[in-house]
């Protein structure tokens, strides 16, 4: 067994394909077979099952936990490689990122832009998904690092931001008359749910306080659950941050829940303490630059 078939291996499972992975290691289809063959034969299980017909891929019970350790062995490959060029005042490498709308619009760019100001031997890969998705990639080792809401399972966690969450809707709304709103104003009231990091902490909210949430429609984009309230179909939950990054319609307003709910934005990472240094750069960097920004003091 060697490097070359592991990330052979972990490469045919993120392609899906056989073909796409040797297109992207320069290798042809015969000469992946047989290495995928020679590994199966060196540890004696089957590690995948490739059907005829259509070419897709399905791992066995023994390929899916090998998979994870195979990608285990091949970060550690990566973190020799930063700690030996750390020593020598360089910093290289790969860091594989997980993030959701708000992140990778709002706080990414800048991140990414001072380190790779300082570090341009840093290389990063992003994954862009949902709060779930990127608990998953952790706890395969499919990223590095990611933004996560809580509750965070088995993960270790670093505080990086909390965002006030306010109450979006249109003009016209009964709710327009309240001087301020309670979440209990809202029990039973057709809501707009988006997605993209903020279902845990509504959902929380409105058991706190002994209130129904009727989740009337579902979606990610806060552009699109903007518009559904321009045309009256509910009201939404949103954060202020997303909200800085959206066009506000003329006939929609924004108000503050009382008492003022937030959600809690966290860095994530499987073992702080095996993270490379490139990882740790990275969550360091972003704590440094949006810490003192944070909503909530």
């Amino acid at each position: 067994m060697n490097i070359s078939q592991l990330i052979l291996f972990v490469k045919i499972v993120e392609t899906g394909s056989f073909t796409k992975a040797g297109e992207q290691l320069h290798m042809s289809q015969p000469a992946v077979s047989r290495a995928i063959s020679t590994l199966e034969s060196e540890l004696g299980v089957t590690l995948m099952i490739r059907e005829r017909r259509n070419g897709v891929i399905h791992l066995t019970d023994i390929g899916a936990r090998l998979l994870v350790i195979f990608r285990e062995i091949l970060n550690g490959f990566n973190k020799v490689e930063q700690e030996v060029t750390a020593e020598k005042g360089f910093e290289v490498g790969t860091v594989r990122v997980g993030v959701f709308p708000i992140v990778s619009a709002h706080f990414l760019p800048k991140i990414l832009r001072i380190i790779g100001e300082k570090h341009p031997g840093l290389t990063f890969e992003l994954f862009e998904g949902t709060i779930e998705e990127i608990k998953k990639w952790l706890e395969s080792r499919i990223i590095d690092v990611g933004w996560i809401i809580p509750p965070c399972n088995e993960l270790e966690t670093i505080p990086f931001f909390r965002d006030e969450l306010c109450l979006v809707h249109r003009d016209d709304h009964p709710l327009q008359s309240r001087q301020t709103i309670h979440i209990t104003d809202l029990d039973n009231e057709p809501m707009i749910v988006c997605q993209g990091g903020f279902v845990t902490p509504i959902i929380e909210l409105f058991k706190e306080f002994g209130t129904t949430l009727h989740a009337k429609y579902n979606g990610h984009n806060i552009n699109t659950a903007l518009s559904m309230i321009q045309e009256g179909l509910g009201v939404s939950i949103v954060s202020r941050t997303s909200l800085s990054l959206s066009s506000l319609p003329p006939n929609v307003r924004v108000r503050t829940i009382d008492p003022q709910p937030v959600r809690e934005i966290h860095l994530a990472v499987p073992s702080l303490k095996e993270s490379s240094h490139g990882v740790k750069l990275f969550i360091r960097t972003a704590r440094e630059l949006y810490l003192s920004e944070d909503r909530i003091q």
